[in-house]
């Protein structure tokens, strides 16, 4: 029952508001920076909802760091610039363990015979960020910009879960500034860029840059929906360090809130060498990428006294691990076509191994990227592969030219259809205009019958190409319009592949609202977007009647995908295509209690996928354990509840086993899924 405005009311309404914003917190602390969750997600959701209930209506007594004022904020229009109090410096760069004793031989002059230890952290692959506290309160996030002056990007920083809005822990210092480093997980980056690929928008290459171009977003629900983390790394009062030893800072960050990277106090430098090659080995299984190691002299009256050149300190350094790169020769340069139109120029290389793997592909992007790179068809060029990332052409090695390279030249007209190509004001990616195009036809068949769409198994490539060419399917509401006789006529289909087919067709009609929304292909819908817009509607009809206003206003969507998904539910062909799904028997309602409810096995459990499932991905496998509130991550420790272990498993199952942890093979694993 909606509570009154009386006064006693009120104090009880008071009283609520600072016992859920304490859970809020504390729940917020065990998930972003312990991995350790308690409850589900729907829980948390209850209880932030129930918080911004009270707080709309008893708005004196809403706060600034309220759980709820993380994404308050509307875009703007630029950053303004800010000056550092205490210039964020580069580090020096360390490429071999020579170069470190040589920093250690340097360092001890400096100390002129005094003893000193060093802390050895990992060197996060991310951007700075400079956090400023005042009496305890978030008042300000500034990027390090050119190290004397950034930009105050405060309404992006608050969207950051792992950075607290209040501090857990005092100071005698009524303003402090923590220094971090913001970043993307693996899985959100690849997360991020699955999303972007099926909306046919070009990749990020590496979480580095995709996690600076987030933090500098005009839409704070943008950055929101991108899931920014963040690792502390130093505390300031003024312009003076706030701890008499780094290792003291680092354990006072952890204690007011904040996430801390694995580190080492170190003695000697042997020991530094030792940490800096234990994380090296270990560098694929973290969560997150890491260049290298920060190497800092403890002690800050040291530090102080060893000071700085004009562009880094004398007490620190980075030891960079060797990058994942290679030279290999470009081929050739093709164009594959979308289901969207989007024309995508794909690199031909001769096969070379890097990191582990075969490599003879990479995406181009766009027209401008070939640009940019000056590339030619023949060209020797340098590439890197970084842990699971897709291999990026860095640049061309021109002093390798022999004359013979060609010059390359993006098709002005479809190269499967012959359509028109045009490239919209604005946008890096041409697209063909030919309605008709059987590539981008056969492209959105793929989508909707995908695994993670409509999960219609048996369409692959070499059918759908049958049914555009034989003129079977025009869209894909013509799928349910299919017999096994007309299947069957099909060349090289037997009746039995042919009955197959038709039951997968029949069993997706039961297929639930977010798949169908995802299957759609909506420009900038990605999975997770179709599972927010289907809670949100509960019915394509009402998501389809939805206005801009309306969608912009639903968590995590922003202006770009309502209008998006307002344009496409616009056209009339669009809407002719919805009809005729549900008059097929497609589900396009939501299921009471569908997206919310969690499952008492998984709620609040932390997973880990390692090896190959049979039945499913590791991706698929991952969605379906948090819809039904659990958590997976990627490394194992004691806190982890579950090992899910396909075929060649490897180091992670051992792990497991030595910590105890409980290991589900497949059958055991689907079993507890009910499937």
């Amino acid at each position: 029952m909606p509570r009154t405005s009386t006064k006693v009311k009120g104090k009880d309404a008071a009283a609520e508001i600072e016992e859920l914003r304490a859970e809020i917190r504390r729940h917020e602390e065990l998930y972003y920076v312990y991995d350790n969750p308690e409850i589900s997600d729907a829980e948390y959701d209850a209880l932030m909802a129930r918080l911004q209930q009270l707080e709309g209506e008893y708005p004196l007594l809403a706060t600034r760091d309220s759980p709820t004022q993380r994404v308050g904020g509307r875009p703007t229009e630029k950053f303004e610039q800010y000056v550092h109090r205490r210039p964020m410096l580069s580090l020096d760069n360390s490429y071999n363990i020579e170069d470190l004793r040589a920093f250690d031989e340097r360092c001890r002059k400096l100390a002129d015979g005094r003893a000193f230890e060093y802390v050895a952290e990992l060197k996060i692959d991310g951007l700075s960020i400079s956090l400023h506290y005042e009496d305890g309160l978030l008042t300000r996030g500034v990027t390090r910009g050119d190290g004397r002056v950034g930009e105050d990007v405060t309404q992006n920083v608050r969207t950051i879960r792992s950075v607290p809005l209040k501090l857990k822990q005092s100071h005698a210092a009524r303003e402090l500034e923590v220094r971090g480093e913001a970043y993307l997980s693996r899985r959100e980056f690849e997360r991020i860029n699955a999303e972007r690929e099926e909306a046919e928008e070009p990749r990020f290459a590496n979480p580095r840059n995709a996690a600076a171009g987030t933090i500098r977003q005009h839409d704070p629900q943008i950055v929101a929906s991108r899931r920014l983390d963040l690792f502390a790394y130093d505390a300031l009062a003024g312009d003076r360090k706030a701890f008499d030893s780094h290792w003291h800072a680092l354990d006072w960050l952890a204690a007011a809130g904040f996430k801390v990277s694995e580190r080492a106090l170190c003695p000697t430098i042997g020991e530094v060498v030792n940490f800096c090659n234990e994380m090296e080995s270990r560098r694929d299984a973290l969560e997150y990428e890491i260049d290298g190691v920060v190497v800092k002299v403890n002690s800050t009256a040291l530090q102080e006294e060893f000071g700085a050149t004009t562009k880094s300190p004398r007490w620190a350094i980075a030891y960079k691990y060797p990058a994942r790169q290679g030279t290999t020769r470009v081929q050739e340069i093709i164009v594959q076509v979308g289901r969207t139109g989007a024309l995508t120029p794909v690199a031909i290389l001769e096969p070379v191994q890097l990191a582990g793997t075969t490599v003879s592909r990479s995406t181009l992007h766009n027209e401008d990227e070939i640009k940019r790179l000056g590339l030619r068809i023949g060209d020797w060029v340098l590439i890197e592969k970084s842990g699971e990332i897709i291999p990026k052409i860095l640049k061309v090695v021109e002093s390798r030219r022999t004359g013979a390279e060609k010059r390359y030249r993006f098709p002005s007209k479809c190269p499967v259809c012959g359509g028109v190509v045009s490239r919209p004001e604005g946008e890096v990616v041409a697209r063909c205009e030919a309605a008709d195009c059987p590539a981008q036809l056969k492209g959105r068949l793929l989508h909707f019958a995908s695994r993670r769409a409509m999960r219609i198994e048996g369409l692959g490539d070499a059918l759908a190409d049958q049914l555009v060419a034989g003129g079977l399917v025009r869209d894909v509401a013509d799928l349910y319009e299919l017999t096994r006789e007309s299947v069957a006529e099909l060349e090289r289909k037997a009746e039995k592949s042919a009955s197959n087919l038709i039951e997968q067709i029949e069993a997706s009609r039961r297929r639930d609202l977010p798949h169908l929304v995802y299957g759609l292909g909506l420009r900038h819908v990605g999975e997770r977007t179709a599972a927010i817009l289907a809670r949100a509607f509960r019915s394509l009809e009402r998501l389809g009647a939805a206005t801009v206003g309306e969608l912009d206003a639903v968590p995590e969507i922003g202006l770009t995908v309502a209008e998006s998904v307002h344009d496409w539910f616009a056209d009339s062909g669009n809407r002719e295509l919805c009809e005729r799904l549900r008059a097929a028997g497609v589900r396009t309602e939501l299921e009471a209690g569908a997206l919310g409810e969690a499952d008492e096995k998984f709620a609040g459990k932390l997973f880990v996928l390692t090896g190959r499932l049979e039945s499913m991905t590791r991706e698929e496998a991952g969605a379906l354990i948090e819809a039904r509130g659990g958590r997976v991550t990627s490394s194992v420790s004691k806190k982890t509840d579950y090992v899910v272990a396909g075929e060649e498993a490897g180091s992670k199952l051992d792990k497991a086993r030595s910590l105890g942890v409980k290991v589900l093979g497949e059958e055991e694993f689907r079993a507890m899924l009910g499937l």
